[in-house]
């Protein structure tokens, strides 16, 4: 390597360096300690964080003598209520996933990472261990002061009992995740009985330590450097992007609050009191007076902290609030439906739901498909008669075995169907197979391929059908 390329890739690494000392994150040498403040943004907070309640009771809602919910992996299918959605449905999963990342691409173009604030796992339960040890080892102030007070006994005490309530949501996480996929009463009988098969107990066992380390121990970290979205946000939003930001124009000079009215040097000083109040509230230790960074997920609690000391000295709120960077820069704002991309997201939203919204009303509890025989596409018998054969595929998407009956719409004059003279057995919960025959008169055929419509109904309830069109070949008149 020449000199001159060696100086060149000594200065590249240096500015890499260089760049990473000036980032204003947490690199994981100490733990944030976040003040929980009390505000308008926190409230929202709550509520939409108190939705995973019903992550936990859900399951255990019951209908007809069976689990209301059910994942139900072992027998391929999708439980809900009365609907069952098998695997042959899969294209409506399919479109779910596509409509919730769509939703998540659209909502993150417009108001940025409002989805990591408000309503991810990670913070969620983050958010809820952080309140559990304000609860048990006091405020900010105070836990860091233990931390850094040597081992003793109400040291000891504090942390064990921290850990173990930890320990304990984190064991009713992998639980309430797991009877999402099982019967939830059957699941605890397993439980207690350690009676779990092995994928049960791999199941339990890395969801409950996923959960402690990840929520308890390593937390925002999770945010920063584990969560691929933080990543990809930067390509979703622009300056038109609604987020939290800091009024630079109007805060700054930003000093110290003085009694008096007016002091020499301090007439031009901003309404930034640097209280520093907006960085003790965030989860992730995020200065939002440095400017928009990877730390942050928009959940606005910087926000009520800032209003609550614009209240203290007397001062509009809006210092640090919800904006685009092009409004805090005094150029126009555009309007959603100016955003080609989000407009592209919310058409494909709508056609993800409709097709979601057609495959629910048209699912019915029974499919049916025919398949013809190829080679040949006729047999002639030697009565003169012809033959057609069909392979009948029956899926049963009810609870229970049902009896049905073949029948046949148009086709031949006088035609008759063989293999269904007695009703015929499909089996819940999957598809069901059996050949039938079609035999007609050679005279009554008039042409080479006649439209026949076949029809299977329940015995037990003749509501439950399903059609199916196809065709009748013949010889040519």
């Amino acid at each position: 390597m020449n000199k001159e390329a060696e100086q060149k890739e000594t200065g590249i690494v240096t500015g890499i360096y260089q760049e990473f000392e000036t980032w204003q994150v947490n690199t994981g040498d100490k733990t944030i300690h976040a003040k929980r403040m009390p505000g308008f943004f926190r409230t929202i907070k709550n509520y939409t964080q108190s939705l995973y309640l019903l992550f936990f009771f859900v399951p255990y809602l019951r209908w007809n003598g069976q689990q209301a919910i059910l994942f139900d992996i072992e027998h391929r299918q999708f439980r809900f209520y009365n609907l069952t959605v098998l695997p042959q449905d899969i294209w409506m999963l399919s479109l779910l996933l596509l409509l919730l990342a769509m939703a998540l691409f659209a909502v993150t173009s417009v108001a940025s990472r409002v989805f990591c604030g408000y309503f991810c796992f990670q913070t969620a339960w983050t958010d809820c261990f952080v309140w559990l040890e304000d609860k048990i080892e006091g405020n900010p102030h105070a836990r860091r002061k233990l931390d850094a007070a040597p081992w003793n006994t109400a040291k000891v005490w504090k942390k064990s009992i921290k850990h173990f309530i930890w320990m304990l949501i984190s064991l009713f996480t992998g639980i309430s995740f797991s009877i999402w996929f099982v019967d939830a009463y059957s699941y605890w009988n397993d439980l207690v009985h350690f009676r779990l098969p092995m994928v049960g107990w791999v199941t339990l066992i890395t969801l409950f330590v996923g959960t402690y380390i990840t929520a308890g121990l390593l937390r925002e970290q999770v945010c920063m450097w584990m969560c691929p979205y933080a990543r990809i946000q930067g390509v979703m939003t622009d300056s038109q992007t609604i987020l939290p930001t800091y009024d630079f124009n109007r805060g700054e000079p930003r000093g110290k609050l003085h009694r008096k009215a007016e002091v020499a040097g301090n007439a031009a000083q901003g309404d930034c009191i640097d209280c520093f109040q907006c960085v003790q509230v965030c989860p992730t230790g995020v200065d939002i007076r440095d400017g928009q960074q990877l730390g942050c997920i928009t959940c606005g609690l910087c926000l009520d902290a800032c209003d609550s000391i614009m209240d203290k000295v007397g001062k509009a709120h809006g210092l640090i609030r919800y904006a685009s960077l092009d409004e805090l820069e005094g150029k126009p704002a555009k309007k959603i439906y100016q955003h080609p991309r989000t407009l592209v997201y919310i058409g494909i939203i709508l056609l993800a739901f409709g097709g979601i919204v057609y495959g629910l009303t048209h699912l019915g509890s029974m499919t049916l498909k025919v398949i013809s025989e190829r080679q040949p596409l006729f047999v002639s018998m030697s009565d003169g008669s012809i033959q057609n054969k069909y392979e009948f595929k029956v899926l049963n998407k009810t609870d229970k075995d049902l009896f049905v009956t073949v029948s046949a719409e148009g086709g031949v004059k006088d035609q008759i169907i063989l293999g269904a003279e007695k009703p015929l057995l499909t089996h819940h919960g999957r598809g069901t197979s059996f050949t039938i025959f079609v035999r007609a008169s050679g005279g009554n055929i008039k042409r080479e391929v006649t439209p026949i419509e076949f029809r299977v109904q329940s015995v037990e309830d003749p509501l439950i059908a399903a059609e199916y069109k196809t065709k009748f070949n013949g010889p040519k008149p």
